[in-house]
């Protein structure tokens, strides 16, 4: 093996060794919640080859962003495109966030400081600057197509201040989802907006409370 292929080997050992103490109190938790094999994990860990085939297995199975395994200590883009307010080509990534599910977002408040890694459906790498109880969700739905098309994963940040014609996930008091729209603010009154222009309803006038569960920074688009 040459000394690049050694390294790209580390590297990669490196990165399974974050994922796991970051999300898991131990390799018997990790390897438990995924059905894994304890003795490969920790063979990938110490002495066994770790290609980039093994790689990108491991990152399906176990709910990795693709590619997580081989970023580096100074940052590397994502496996596919990431767009926001300030966001370029290969931003540095600022951290992990879980993606929770619509229901989970709707009671994020409340649920947030007892949230345990497991909990959450897979954790993504933040490539925006961000608040501690930042999250993240799948689009479901064309509602805010064009912009944001069914499958996309966006990160939302709870402490960003929400204010007119930003793109918000919020949960009406009647509801226990979550929905994402745009805010609109006019004379006191607050709206919705999808920006699908073919959407039935143009704007939702929101009559009772709504809670606004976070501000949307930024976009992962999955390949």
């Amino acid at each position: 093996m040459n000394n690049a292929a050694d390294k790209e080997v580390e590297n990669r050992r490196r990165q399974l060794r974050k994922w796991i103490d970051s999300h898991f109190p131990n390799m018997a938790a990790f390897v438990a919640r995924h059905g894994l094999n304890q003795g490969e994990i920790s063979g990938l860990l110490k002495t066994k080859s770790f290609g980039s085939r093994k790689a990108r297995n491991l990152e399906e199975a176990v709910g990795m962003p693709l590619r997580y395994l081989e970023q580096t200590d100074e940052g590397s883009p994502l496996g596919a495109g990431v767009s926001g307010d300030n966001i370029s080509a290969g931003p540095e990534i600022r951290g992990l966030v879980p993606v929770i599910s619509w229901v989970q977002a709707g009671a994020w408040a409340e649920i947030c400081d007892n949230f345990q890694p497991a909990d959450a459906d897979e954790w993504l790498p933040c490539p925006v600057a961000h608040g501690p109880n930042t999250f993240a969700l799948k689009v479901q739905g064309v509602s805010m197509e064009k912009k944001f098309q069914d499958g996309d994963i966006i990160f939302v940040d709870p402490s960003r201040e929400a204010y007119s014609g930003k793109h918000v996930v919020v949960r009406l008091d009647d509801e226990e989802r979550a929905t994402f729209k745009q805010l609109i603010i006019e004379d006191g009154e607050m709206f919705l907006r999808p920006l699908n222009p073919d959407w039935p309803e143009k704007v939702i006038r929101v009559n009772g409370r709504a809670t606004i569960c976070g501000v949307v920074i930024g976009k992962f688009v999955p390949v």
